[in-house]
């Protein structure tokens, strides 16, 4: 969906544990400034709740938190987690773009994997196949209609005007890529319940994959491994990480056999992107979410893959005060979603 000429808008990602909340301006030709922004803790309770109190509750919270941060607007861009959503990169033959959009709508039903009639369906043509100029690809998402109704039904039941719903990988690739850069990355978003994979060339994913598994699994690996509290082993992790010289390496002994198999699903997605796309090079793994955050980890993936690794900058193009970046300074790498939400415009 096109957002030009919509005029001011914030960008809201609801997480699994709290509300990100982010509007930007324009600064430049290509760069943005920090508006307003809002970060507030939500319980698991009321973000999983689909009644009418939960979504009641929901609304007020988010309602609260837009009033509190000095945001006027009442145009949303929302992002949609990768576990209720579905992408995929579909082919077709090059033709004008009206014919095209009509091949996309008569064969949508074909690859998602949900009836056509549950689902809330879009598109963007991304242009000419990088192995074939005659096929042209299409992103194509979708999410359930029943759960973009309810998330719909949270925010507009307190006047608020959802203009845009985008699935996160698709958000956050749009935060995080480095600009000018021409083969592609592997993003890996380390949430606190699941894990995405995001390969991105030329703007746009490629390839996108959630696993199921986050730092909860991590930590609840640990917590019996060493036999502490798991308040006390999310510490351990977030704090040592893999480092093998502190408590004689006992957090990285015990996540030996799931980060095994972590990095396996690493080499399976990037090989997967590599047989697709054999004349394009992964340059690189960005680290989002908790993975550029536990000590250690990155340097693991990297000898697993033989991928450089580096920390993805969601506030590369955006300019900050003093004042906001010190507010900020805790969660800022958790704002890659909301920023790319909010960096939304036109052209995707």
């Amino acid at each position: 969906m096109s957002l030009n000429g919509v005029g001011s808008f914030f960008a809201l990602d609801v997480g699994t544990d709290a509300l990100r909340m982010v509007e930007l301006s324009k600064a430049g030709s290509q760069g943005w400034a920090l508006e307003h922004f809002a970060y507030v803790p939500v319980s698991r309770q009321i973000l999983q709740d689909s009644s009418e109190a939960g979504k009641r509750k929901l609304g007020e919270t988010i309602k609260s938190a837009a009033e509190q941060a000095g945001i006027k607007t009442k145009k949303i861009a929302l992002g949609l987690p990768s576990s209720k959503t579905f992408t995929t990169i579909i082919e077709i033959p090059t033709q004008d773009k009206s014919s095209m959009e009509k091949i996309i709508r008569y064969h949508e039903d074909q690859y998602i994997p949900m009836p056509i009639d549950e689902a809330t369906v879009d598109y963007v043509i991304l242009g000419p196949s990088p192995n074939d100029p005659q096929v042209t690809e299409v992103l194509l998402t979708s999410t359930a209609t029943k759960y973009a109704e309810e998330r719909m039904e949270s925010v507009e039941a307190f006047g608020f005007d959802l203009i845009a719903a985008e699935p996160d990988a698709v958000a956050m690739s749009r935060a995080l890529m480095p600009p000018g850069i021409t083969d592609a990355r592997l993003i890996i978003d380390y949430g606190e319940d699941s894990t995405d994979l995001t390969v991105v060339y030329n703007g746009a994913p490629r390839l996108v994959r959630s696993l199921p598994g986050g730092l909860s699994v991590l930590t609840r690996t640990v917590a019996s491994s060493l036999n502490v509290k798991e308040s006390q082993a999310r510490q351990f992790i977030l704090k040592f990480g893999l480092a093998q010289d502190k408590l004689d390496g006992q957090v990285f002994k015990a996540l030996d056999q799931p980060l095994e198999n972590f990095a396996g699903e690493l080499t399976k997605s990037v090989n997967f992107f590599r047989a697709k796309y054999p004349n394009i090079n992964v340059g690189g793994i960005l680290l989002s979410g908790f993975a550029g955050v536990i000590p250690f980890l990155g340097e693991y993936i990297e000898a697993k893959t033989q991928i450089p690794c580096s920390e993805g900058l969601p506030w590369q193009m955006v300019r900050v005060t003093q004042q906001q970046q010190q507010a900020l300074s805790q969660v800022a790498a958790e704002f890659a979603v909301v920023i790319g939400l909010a960096e939304r415009t036109n052209s995707r």
